[in-house]
């Protein structure tokens, strides 16, 4: 069992252990020491998204890496999917990202990938704490690493992302707007869709190390709503503060969720022969009208666990080229090796441009159920599967319900319990999901 890893890295609390400089910096010499035992002359490429904290972290990151003996490549404000693509491009051993993707700025946390772009194995992570419950120990004077700033990575990121766009289409007939929530996607996706040809308006656009996520971006589409319907623009786009999330928003201001992207981008790439195995992988939280809609195309559904890093898992092992989750983790393994905010963005714009259709009509066509989401906070540690007045509830609500589904979770990120209520009356599926809310908080 990892003492730091969660689902996603590692994250908490700024100043409160583990996300402390100190423990930053011991952590980089632990990851470095790893490395190097693996590989001669080994390197890593961190970036970062734009919360304050970054700055301190990154110092402390790249001082353990550099004592362990490894070289650096910093690549400052940088979202997540580009490490993961540019970790390959500068043949690194191994890419960084400081980051607490969708969280406020209070938090912060730090990701690892591969050299083949890959978030690291459980077994990476295993080596890592072992590591670190050893002495820090410096490297050699001569063998200290060395520390590089590269100067082209936006510009290389920036023609990637391009890159995963028909090369005969253009956006020219599109008038959309991008929210970039005041994170590492600011200097970089209204440069993608404007140089493609698109009719562009960026908002949240413009980090102050405090406002990332804030009333912004995936999480919070309000404002995105807002602007697109006073401009009559086609549609918004929503990044989260490290760019590897999605939502988008149709020129109704109705909201396109990561389910329903998903989908749209399924149905045209079967439609077009792209849909290796035929097969789509979610999670536990995919709604069961996507899932049905599935069936009827005679796609195979695959579940994974909640993560984008499940989602990979389960995508690796069935043969799979496109995976995601609600939350707007897309994962176009044929394109790229991570959840791409912008990369998934271009995939269903390909399918409007292509198919000559609005975001409204292809939403249209997805049937989704009811769905109600309640976010319990917590503070100590509840065994779910031995709450028994918990389990009765859960057993009555699913008898209501019949066609539906509950899911109750911890998160992996944050300390909430996550409660789920499926079906097709959402007044009985809000009562429902209030109900066994209460009884977790009770408890």
């Amino acid at each position: 069992m990892n003492n730091y890893f969660g689902t996603d890295g590692i994250r908490g609390r700024v100043g409160e252990k583990p996300i402390t400089a100190d423990f930053f910096l011991k952590l980089g010499w632990a990851v470095g020491s790893v490395l190097a035992q693996k590989t001669p002359h080994a390197s890593v490429i961190i970036g970062k998204d734009t919360r304050i904290s970054g700055y301190m972290f990154e110092s402390a990151l790249e001082a353990g890496f550099l004592s362990a003996g490894v070289d650096v490549g910093l690549l400052g404000p940088m979202p997540t999917p580009a490490i993961a693509y540019l970790t390959q491009t500068y043949n690194a051993t191994a890419g960084v990202v400081i980051s607490a993707s969708h969280n406020h700025f209070q938090d912060n946390g730090v990701k690892f990938f591969s050299a083949k772009g890959f978030k690291f194995s459980n077994e990476d992570q295993k080596k890592i704490e072992q590591k670190l419950s050893q002495p820090m120990l410096s490297v050699s004077s001569e063998n200290i690493g060395k520390a590089i700033r590269h100067q082209q990575s936006l510009d290389k990121y920036v023609d990637f992302c391009k890159s995963s766009f028909e090369s005969s289409l253009n956006l020219s007939t599109l008038s959309i707007v991008i929210d970039c929530a005041n994170g590492a996607s600011y200097h970089i996706a209204e440069r993608v869709f404007l140089e493609l040809g698109a009719k562009v308006v960026a908002i949240n656009n413009t980090p102050d190390g405090f406002n990332i996520n804030k009333n912004c971006g995936a999480t919070h589409t309000q404002h995105l709503r807002q602007t697109v319907l006073e401009n009559k623009f086609d549609l918004g786009i929503a990044f989260d503060g490290d760019g590897d999330r999605l939502m988008m928003i149709d020129s109704k201001g109705e909201l396109v969720d990561g389910d329903e992207l998903v989908f749209i981008i399924a149905k045209f790439w079967q439609t077009h022969d792209r849909l290796t195995n035929n097969k789509v992988v979610g999670t536990q939280m995919t709604n069961l009208g996507m899932r049905h809609g599935y069936r009827n195309l005679g796609i195979d559904f695959i579940e994974a666990g909640v993560g984008d890093r499940f989602v990979l898992e389960k995508m690796q092992a069935f043969g799979a080229v496109l995976g995601g989750e609600s939350s707007g983790h897309i994962i176009c393994l044929n394109k790229t090796t991570s959840g791409d905010g912008i990369i998934a963005a271009l995939q269903v714009l390909e399918v409007l441009v292509k198919c000559n259709k609005t975001l409204v009509e292809l939403k249209s066509r997805v049937e989704k159920y009811p769905q109600v989401l309640i976010n319990v906070k917590t503070t100590d540690k509840i065994n779910l599967k031995k709450n028994k007045a918990l389990q009765q509830a859960q057993f009555e609500v699913e008898e209501t319900l019949g066609e539906g589904r509950v899911l109750i979770r911890p998160s992996g990120t944050e300390p909430l319990i996550r409660i789920m209520v499926e079906g097709r009356d959402l007044t009985i599926i809000q009562k429902s999901a209030q109900k066994l809310a209460d009884i977790v908080k009770n408890n």
